[in-house]
């Protein structure tokens, strides 16, 4: 079965950490960017982050730039979101989805979104 599984979610206090993970099973990442998204209560579900394919080159939204850090270990077929200062409008389901043809375009997807997982929640409170 082709899926992707987020892990790592939960719940912290503002200003602290957490790293949240995208694996893969039934197929590679390798060939594919990584984008994280969030959507939190009423919201529209957002781009936060992108991690392109054979150069690894990364983008951030505004909102989380310098806060956030995307990466992938390929041998691990994953990919992982830390994710610092956290502030209670971080609050949201997580989703990391893999686009098609290996590129973003700034911090989504360049081309369509082939996997989506099925969302890990972050809440971020006191």
């Amino acid at each position: 079965q082709l899926q992707l599984v987020e892990s790592g979610g939960g719940l912290v206090q503002p200003g602290g950490s957490l790293r949240v993970s995208c694996a893969a099973s039934g197929f590679t990442l390798d060939y594919y960017a990584i984008g994280w998204f969030r959507q939190a209560p009423g919201k529209e579900r957002e781009g936060v982050s992108c991690i392109s394919s054979s150069e690894n080159s990364t983008y951030y939204a505004d909102s989380v730039k310098g806060r956030f850090t995307i990466s992938r270990d390929n041998a691990k077929n994953t990919v992982y979101l830390q994710m610092n200062s956290l502030k209670p409008e971080d609050t949201a389901v997580y989703y990391c989805a893999a686009c098609e043809g290996g590129y973003c375009s700034g911090h989504v997807c360049y081309d369509a979104i082939a996997y989506w997982g099925q969302g890990t929640q972050v809440t971020v409170s006191s």
